[in-house]
């Protein structure tokens, strides 16, 4: 078995610098010798034919479970490695062909009606408000931030990344805002509190509901939340706005999803989809991050969403794709996680640290590599909703850093 492992480990490593030790004690090197090094080890010769079966579903789950064990580097170093010869075109001929029949079945992995899609939002997001305190920001927002200049604190970069969405929304005072997937509700109440708008939040995790109503209550803001999927929203709004919570529809459900939010925008409205995308075209869902992490998740490429949001009869009316923020989020996020990784070992398990450990780095490797990257897409019914030029965005997002010093002037801390 190890020889077969260490055949196809040399032909798929082609770059990086990677050292294998079998169960049976032999080491071979791997790559061309460039950039960071790892080594790993193999407990026994099961864990080698898992990996040569099924390489990228099996990595994951043998580092969960401790049946391949990193014995130099970062678990970052290992999966950049990784990563950098699953790049388009570089692929091994296995994995490829994993992937082919992963794409062909991926409608029925990705199966997302009201019922699925309920129980698939539990799985990741109803893991307990106290756990992810552990790692985000003082706001609660689970998507990328925006980090205007070297140096940012996340704290900081999560603030501008609702200023940015909101300046590009255009919100005025009085704006009926629908933000669909509205997580803790951080959003929303900036909407609020900040843009003096009157917005509705729906989100199918009930630990988050009950976070963003309580927040709601305590600040006295005139924002309501409720559990509700969005499919089911029947009234009209003068914004729409979506941060992370496309990733969570499925390839199948575009159409629909796009559909829908014509329908929720008045025909003078502004939406705003903020949403992880692939560079690439159409592909596949990582098999790992499908059963452990997002279930019914898909990354879409933008030619997938520009499709469906044709047929939608909507118009696309500025795209702007942020790069190596979502790098940034998640390294930050990785290093509160593993400041604090006692506490989360105390609410769960070493299998389950061990897990998000592996999510969170592999992630940021992804964003680190150009490999996914996050689209924000702004759309319109109407040409004239938006203004000629570009220029109204850095003009509102002073504005509304201004109201947001008074804003922290009237509010107190949570």
């Amino acid at each position: 078995m190890g020889g077969l492992l260490e055949a196809f480990l040399k032909t798929f490593l082609r770059r990086g610098e990677l050292e294998v030790r079998l169960a049976d004690g032999r080491t071979f090197a791997c790559g061309d010798g460039a950039g960071k090094p790892a080594a790993i080890a193999f407990r026994d010769s099961s864990a080698e034919m898992r990996l040569l079966r099924d390489p990228t579903m099996a990595l994951g789950e043998l580092y969960m479970e401790g049946g391949l064990v990193l014995e130099r580097g970062d678990l970052y170093d290992l999966l950049e490695i990784g990563l950098r010869n699953l790049e388009p075109g570089e692929a091994h001929g296995w994995i490829r062909a994993l992937d082919g029949v992963r794409f062909a079945l991926r409608r029925l992995h990705q199966r997302n009606d009201a019922g699925k899609a309920r129980s698939n939002i539990a799985h990741h997001y109803d893991l307990g408000n106290a756990f992810y305190e552990l790692f985000l920001d003082s706001d609660m927002q689970y998507s990328c931030a925006y980090f205007e200049h070297p140096g940012m604190n996340l704290e900081d970069a999560q603030l501008a990344k609702k200023r940015h969405i909101a300046a590009k929304l255009l919100v005025d005072p009085g704006h009926r805002v629908l933000d669909i997937g509205c997580g803790w509700g951080g959003m929303a109440l900036y909407l609020a509190s900040v843009c003096g708008a009157d917005p509705v939040g729906v989100t199918l995790s009930n630990e988050q509901l009950a976070r963003a109503q309580a927040r709601a209550a305590a600040r006295g803001a005139p924002a309501a939340f409720r559990l509700q999927d969005y499919r089911n929203v029947r009234e009209t709004f003068d914004r729409v706005v979506s941060v992370g919570m496309l990733e969570h529809v499925g390839a199948a459900y575009f159409e629909g999803y796009f559909r829908q939010v014509a329908r929720l925008l008045k025909k003078n409205g502004v939406a705003l989809i903020h949403v992880i995308g692939r560079p690439e075209g159409p592909g596949v869902t990582n098999p790992w991050i499908a059963k452990y992490i997002f279930p019914g998740g898909y990354i879409p490429s933008l030619s997938e969403l520009a499709r469906a949001i044709e047929r939608a009869g909507l118009l696309v009316t500025d795209v702007e794709v942020l790069r190596v923020h979502y790098a940034d989020t998640l390294k930050a996020w990785r290093e509160r996680f593993t400041a604090r990784r006692a506490e989360a070992l105390a609410m769960y398990d070493e299998r389950f640290c061990r897990m998000w450990d592996f999510y969170l780095a592999g992630s940021e490797a992804c964003f680190r590599l150009g490999q996914q990257s996050v689209f924000q897409i702004q759309l319109a019914h109407d040409v004239n909703a938006i203004p000629l030029t570009r220029a109204y965005i850095p003009e509102r997002e002073a504005r509304l850093q201004d109201r947001e010093m008074r804003e922290q002037l009237r509010t107190p801390g949570e």
